[in-house]
């Protein structure tokens, strides 16, 4: 006589059963469907493109003619991160046919001169003063000029656009200054800083300004170079270095 087993059991063993028969199905399913045609790619989506060539983006998938929405996503990412530029990506499908493109571009901190006999006037670079291949004029930049990819220069200006956006739109451009120090040029003023400056030093700095904005005071120079302190000054410090009046 055969025993009959409890049906709870028989439905457990249904549902195990039926899983293992689902999950091969689900791991080959995107190999299966890569090979359908309405899953071609036929259109793709770029989120937050900005500085970058859309037509770079695009040609750093190095997608084949053939390419699915149900290749592999996390492949494609890897390859738009080693595009220049880039910070972060993430490829999402969208069926039946179009591959979302979300992007995080390096935010670029200052202009520097194009090397000599490359036919460009001026390049984009990022905080450590590395090009980037952002076009000034296509993406339209508004970006302090620095004299040259000094990474202590340039990143200063990084430091000023983090800590306080509406200063860092009035730079107008920055050189290095003396041994350790950066100069900044805002309109009718200059500001030396020293490469080492924290945000408590830009902080100082705009509040001072302010202060004697408030006042109705003209000064020409304020210099932060100083520990605890910041100098007001009615004539610029010589360009070499010494302390002036």
């Amino acid at each position: 006589m055969t025993r009959r087993w409890p049906r709870w059991r028989r439905r457990a063993f249904a549902g195990v059963t039926g899983l293992a028969l689902l999950v091969p199905c689900w791991l080959g399913a995107p190999l299966v469907l890569q090979r359908v045609a309405l899953f071609r790619v036929r259109q793709i989506e770029l989120v937050g493109v900005r500085n970058l060539a859309p037509d770079a983006v695009i040609a750093a998938l190095r997608l084949g003619p053939r390419a699915s929405v149900f290749g592999d996503t996390r492949l494609l990412a890897d390859r738009l991160r080693g595009l220049a530029g880039v910070a972060e990506a993430r490829v999402v499908r969208r069926l039946p046919a179009v591959l979302s493109v979300e992007l995080r571009e390096v935010e670029p901190a200052a202009l520097v001169p194009a090397p000599r006999g490359s036919g460009r006037g001026l390049v984009a670079v990022d905080a450590a003063g590395r090009p980037l291949p952002f076009d000034p004029a296509r993406a339209g930049l508004d970006l302090p000029i620095a004299a040259s990819a000094d990474s202590g220069v340039v990143g200063v200006l990084a430091l000023i656009q983090s800590v306080d956006p509406a200063l860092f739109q009035t730079i107008t451009g920055a050189r290095a200054f003396a041994r350790s120090g950066v100069l900044l040029e805002i309109g009718p003023h200059r500001v030396l800083v020293g490469r080492d400056a924290g945000p408590e030093v830009i902080r100082a700095v705009v509040l001072v300004a302010q202060d004697l904005a408030a006042k109705g005071r003209k000064y020409v120079e304020l210099d932060a170079r100083f520990a605890g302190q910041v100098v007001v000054r009615r004539r610029p410090t010589a360009s070499g270095g010494g302390e002036g009046a």
